[in-house]
């Protein structure tokens, strides 16, 4: 397949890609690629160091570290695109009916914004998950209950802006439904900048999903997610720093490949960044 010329010239673009399409192999195939079994508890191995039959060694419970990263990914990546799948899912929708209708209707989402916004997120997602109690539904709600304002507020903005425009004014002259018009040419016209917002969002969904479970909010042991796995090696951070090591190393390269990503697709879909870049 011939990738279009301003993909191939964006390296930021590929090298975020080809990051993250790995991540998604692993995570696709982690019951073929694992050596082990991630929750397979072995004593007599606890805490091996790196080497020929343990390549990223063992933890204090004798699980391959290597097997529990692998399997990892699925935990992480599928949480983090979900949450950021419904801020933004959320975010359009509420963003678009505010800008679009305007009046009354914006004036009472926008203030409801600026009160959420006034709440710091993972404090929000801190209180949230220590109510309702430590699960990954639970996790989820919290990172939702913010995550879609921002959205909603960029979202808003470039209504405004495209509401104006003549072929909005032309369907509206031509008796289009305020549903019709919403759907067919605002929404369309507003995806792309929030897919570049949603694609930077996820790596801060990974590390607010990582910090959660650090602390023992998210998702719970013996599941292999890498916060978990953090919070599970901190005892051993002086003694056996590779137990932390590497689940920090997939945090690092997953949140890196999406801001990568984030970036290029910036570049890509915006024709004002590009003609800036070329001057």
């Amino acid at each position: 397949m011939q990738l279009p010329r301003e993909v191939k010239e964006n390296k930021l673009l590929l090298a975020g890609g080809i990051l993250i399409l790995g991540f998604i192999v692993l995570a696709l195939l982690a019951p073929a690629i694992a050596p082990y079994d991630p929750n397979d508890v072995r004593i007599e191995d606890r805490l091996l160091v790196p080497g020929e039959h343990h390549l990223m060694g063992t933890d204090g419970f004798g699980r391959d570290i290597l097997s529990r990263v692998i399997y990892g990914t699925r935990y992480s990546l599928t949480l983090a695109l979900v949450v950021v799948a419904i801020n933004l899912v959320l975010g359009l929708v509420i963003g678009a009916v505010a800008g679009y209708f305007g009046g009354l209707v914006d004036e009472l989402i926008m203030r409801i914004v600026d009160i959420l916004l006034a709440f710091p997120n993972i404090i929000l997602a801190l209180c949230i998950v220590g109510i309702l109690g430590p699960s990954i539904q639970n996790l989820i709600i919290a990172l939702v209950a913010l995550g879609w304002v921002g959205y909603t507020r960029i979202a808003r903005g470039l209504v405004l802006s495209i509401k104006e425009q003549v072929f909005v004014s032309a369907a509206q002259a031509l008796g289009g439904s305020h549903t019709y018009i919403i759907a067919r040419h605002v929404i369309p016209n507003v995806v792309p900048p929030l897919v570049v917002l949603a694609t930077l969002h996820v790596g801060h969904t990974i590390l607010s999903i990582a910090a959660l479970s650090f602390l023992g909010l998210g998702v719970q042991p013996p599941t292999p997610e890498w916060g978990a796995m953090l919070s599970e090696g901190k005892e051993f951070i002086f003694t056996h720093p590779h137990v932390m090591i590497f689940p920090g190393l997939a945090i690092t390269l997953s949140v890196l490949a999406f801001n990568l990503l984030g970036d290029g697709l910036r570049d890509v879909l915006d024709p004002r960044t590009r003609e800036m870049v070329r001057v």
